[in-house]
This record gives structure tokens, sequence and C-alpha cells, in this order.
């Protein structure tokens, strides 16, 4: 971040050394800018979720950047995992049950979320038969 501080400084001055001045403010703004989405990134990557399965009840704690959590749970019997494929490759993790979708795992890549669907899935199947 420094780095691209720097660099835009030393180009804003040349430009000042030039007579255009404005451009001076405009390098400014692009670093403003840049360390502003870098913020808010790294705020944004502090969101998890863990999920916790016994015989009984599947549960999904989600834990937001703010600290707010927010906790779904499912009955194992009825739970059934999705993962969607679009066309193009992209892929969405959600658990169904009694007809209500519930997103999860969205920061995982493509690759992550059909492994974890397998896994979960296989999972689901030992705690149904651990019911019985």
């Amino acid at each position: 971040m420094s780095a691209l501080g720097f660099v835009s400084f030393v180009a804003g001055i040349a430009f000042v050394m030039m007579g255009a001045w404005p451009v001076f403010g405009f390098f400014g703004l692009d670093v403003l800018l840049v360390y502003i989405a870098f913020r808010l990134n790294y705020r944004d990557g502090r969101l998890y979720e863990t999920v916790d399965l016994a015989p009984g009840l599947l549960t999904v704690t989600r834990i937001h950047p703010s600290g707010k959590e927010e906790k779904f749970d499912f009955n194992p019997y009825w739970v059934r995992v999705q993962c969607a494929e679009a066309v193009d490759g992209r892929t969405a993790l959600s658990l169904i049950s009694h007809g209500k979708r519930m997103p999860f795992g969205q920061f995982l890549t493509d690759g992550e979320r059909k492994e974890f669907a397998s896994v979960l899935t296989d999972a689901i199947q030992v705690a149904r038969a651990a019911t019985h």
C-alpha cells in the first residue's frame, strides 16, 4: 500500500511540475479508493461458518464480520445438501429442509463446495443411521 502511495505521490509531483496540478488530487484519490477496497475485503474475510453434526441435530453457525451470530438448526433426517452447478461451472451450496433453502459456504471455491457437499452428505447419512 505504501509503495502505491509513493508511486502515486511521485507521479503526482511530476504532473504538478508540468502545470497540471489538479491531477495530483486524483492520484491521491486512487490511493484512497484502493485503501478502502482493501479494508472492506479484509473485513469481509472475517466471515466464517461452522457446521456441527450430531445424530439428532445439524447446526450451521454463521459469524458475520460485525460479530453477529446466526444459528440454523436442521434435523439430519429431513435435511438435504444441494450443490447446484451452473453451465459456467460456478456452484452454489445450500441445505434444504421442509421446502426452505439455506445457502452457505459462499466464500468457498467451486471445488471446495463440491467436496464439502459430498463429505457432508456422507456424514448426514451416517447420522441418520445412528438415530435408528
